[in-house]
């Protein structure tokens, strides 16, 4: 259990700016990793395993990308019990994101806004820490490390899929899945992958690029597409339908949402950017609910998006997710959320 209740440690983080304590927690996590500070942070590790895409999950609770983007805090994040854990946005080259301010706090809707834009080290910086992580090492994987990919901001929209073949090659060998990222809204015209044409074309170059790594590694690697959740009952379809068609593995269900019903009249809700935290919850069960009737009991779907209570943890396992992630959540509720998530998850199944 934590040496240090989050309740008393969230005050004092909230009163920084949100992006100086976000900088702040990763410095803590990369440093205290493996150190008598770790205690501050760490969990329990609820063994509850999943077979999903051919791996083994230790359990059902993972964080969401966005947090780590440059993968410094895999050991950190490690011994707070989750059972995987995905870094990035990484792109093929470092770029600063977008001008700051750039993430808000909504306390009385326990949400933030951000417009970050996959601020970033590069991907020669990122496999680097992957490489330097100690989890990596052990004969025995605590936990599983996805790895998310995007495109940068300057790279022309019908120029995307090379920076997402770059990337992929560049990740391939250290992950034990890979994330498409096609879904940010903070990179100008990114959610236009997500349209029919668009995405079978980034798909079908990905699945023969990834053919091609399994080949040369020896391994095959899953590949999962992360989408929005601002989409209609038509658009999940179509998405559905091409994941199936071009072979990947799984989706990731949803990143932020643009939508601003929930919030309106809060302080920073007009803010440009992606929205996360509780306000999202319905909005991602509902497309994770739409993905579960069409493509089947079968196909590994990772449920993101306003878990903030290990309750919610359970609902989105009953809207049709297999495993879900957090990361809002975390700054809210603290790192005790996991394990929570975690027992109630085990719980369910029995």
């Amino acid at each position: 259990m934590p040496l240090v209740p989050y309740a008393l440690a969230r005050p004092l983080l909230f009163r920084l700016d949100p992006e100086t304590a976000h900088e702040h927690t990763l410095d803590m996590l990369a440093r205290g990793a493996g150190t008598p500070l770790q205690w501050a942070w760490c969990g329990e590790t609820v063994g509850d395993p999943i077979e999903l895409a051919g791996l083994t999950f230790p359990n059902r609770v993972g964080l969401a990308a966005g947090l780590d983007k440059n993968a410094r805090c895999i050991d950190g994040l490690a011994a707070m019990g989750f059972g995987f854990v995905e870094v990035g946005t990484v792109t093929p080259r470092p770029q600063p994101g977008n001008p700051k301010p750039r993430m808000f706090r909504l306390p009385d809707a326990r949400a933030l806004i951000n417009r970050l834009g996959f601020n970033n080290d590069g991907l020669d910086a990122f496999v680097a820490n992957v490489q330097r992580a100690a989890v990596r090492r052990t004969p025995r994987r605590p936990l599983l490390l996805g790895l998310n990919i995007g495109k940068n901001a300057a790279t022309p929209i019908e120029d995307a899929t090379a920076d997402y073949l770059r990337a992929l090659d560049g990740v391939y060998p250290y992950a034990d899945y890979v994330t498409v990222n096609i879904s940010s809204p903070n990179t100008r015209n990114l959610r236009a992958l997500q349209g029919d044409e668009a995405l079978d074309a980034l798909l079908g170059a990905v699945a023969a690029r990834r053919g091609e790594l399994a080949a040369r590694h020896g391994r095959r690697v899953p590949v999962f597409v992360k989408i929005a959740p601002d989409l209609d009952g038509d658009q999940v379809g179509v998405i559905a339908a091409t994941l199936r068609r071009h072979g990947m593995d799984g989706v990731v269900a949803t990143n932020t949402t643009i939508a601003r019903d929930a919030v309106r009249g809060l302080a920073h809700a007009e803010e440009t950017g992606g929205l996360s935290g509780a306000p999202v919850r319905e909005a991602s069960n509902r497309v994770i609910a739409l993905l579960r009737a069409a493509l089947g009991k079968d196909f590994p779907i990772i449920g993101v998006g306003g878990i903030l209570s290990a309750a919610d943890a359970v609902e989105k396992i009953r809207a049709g997710a297999d495993v879900v992630q957090i990361y809002t959540g975390l700054i809210y509720e603290g790192p005790a959320l996991v394990s929570q998530a975690a027992r109630a998850i085990k719980t369910l199944r029995g």
